[in-house]
Order: structure tokens, then sequence, then C-alpha cells
């Protein structure tokens, strides 16, 4: 196993893999109403069973190439993700995702863990475009795709059916040129 360092407060990156199902079901249902205000993972992570599956999904996109799942710890605690939802290796393309427990925001770990995650993706696996999604409401993570240098492509309008209602997704974007010229500014 490896763990990825995400600077000096001891946040930590590691892979989320099914053997961590009870420690992933803790931090979901510590974090069940916050992380559920806009994505559905709390929904289909109820027990241990639910839990061990989705991260097992997960570990099947791995072997598959198809996607990615890694943990974002602090202080010894799992308080989010950072993930590719999908990878197309064909066409170049990924989805990344994330989300965090309340009392995990505003250090900045999704941004740190995200940027980790995009660099493997340009640098070892040959993506060209990295999007990043997010219901046109969630303002914390639009301000991320902002940080990580992304431009906004468009809103795909009443796309997406969430708890009975719809909502916009914005669509941000970055390519691999663009990433890579960001990095060598000072």
């Amino acid at each position: 196993m490896y763990v990825i360092s995400l600077g000096d407060d001891g946040a930590e990156l590691r892979p989320l893999e099914p053997w961590r199902a009870e420690e992933f079901l803790t931090h979901m249902n510590r974090g069940r109403e916050f992380i559920g205000e806009h994505i559905v993972v709390p929904d289909l992570v109820t027990d241990l069973e639910s839990s061990r599956a989705f991260l097992q999904s997960y570990a099947d996109k791995t072997a598959s190439d198809t996607g990615r799942i890694y943990g974002i710890w602090s202080d010894g605690e799992l308080v989010g993700s950072v993930l590719f939802r999908t990878m197309d290796l064909n066409h170049g393309v990924a989805e990344v995702g994330c989300w965090l427990e309340s009392s995990a925001v505003g250090k900045g770990l999704v941004s740190r863990a995200a940027r980790v995650i995009i660099d493997w993706a340009f640098e070892e696996r040959g993506i060209h475009r990295v999007e990043w999604v997010a219901k046109t409401e969630n303002t914390a993570s639009i301000a991320v795709a902002r940080r990580l240098g992304m431009s906004r492509d468009g809103v795909l309008r009443e796309s997406y059916l969430y708890r009975g209602k719809r909502h916009d997704l914005e669509i941000w974007s970055v390519l691999a040129p663009e990433w890579r010229a960001a990095r060598q500014m000072p």
C-alpha cells in the first residue's frame, strides 16, 4: 500500500479499497447529511454490505482501468475522497469527483488531493482531458474546479435527477497542455 502526503498538516491520500469497508461506512455515517446535499454516495452506502460493494465497484474499475477511488485522511481519520468516476483511456478523458465531511472543509484537502490524481492521469496515464461535473448550486465544488485552473465548458440544464428534483450540472475541464503550462508558472 502507498500513502501520499498532502502537505505539512499530516493529511494523506491513500487507495480506498474494499477491505476498508467498515472505516468507509463509519465515514459515510459521520458525513451522510452534509455529503448527501449534492451527491448520491450516502444513499448508496447504508450498511457494511453496500459499503463493501461500493468500494468493490471501484476496485473493479481500477482493474479494468476505467476509474479509481482514493481516500483523504486527516489526523488518521478518513474524511473524504477524490476519485475518477470514469476513465476512458481510448479517448483520453477522465471525470474527477470528490466529497468531504463538513469537519474537513476549508483546509484545501480536495484541491491538494485532486492535483495529485490529475497529475497522475496526465503524466502517467496519458489522459488528455480531465472533467469536473458539479450541481450549479454546489459552489464549493465549483470553487475547487476554478482553483485547479479548469475552464467552465457549459451547463447541462436539468440533467441530474436527484432526490426527486432536477438540477443543472456545470461541466468544467482542463486539458493536459493547459495543466502542464500552469505548473511551469512560478
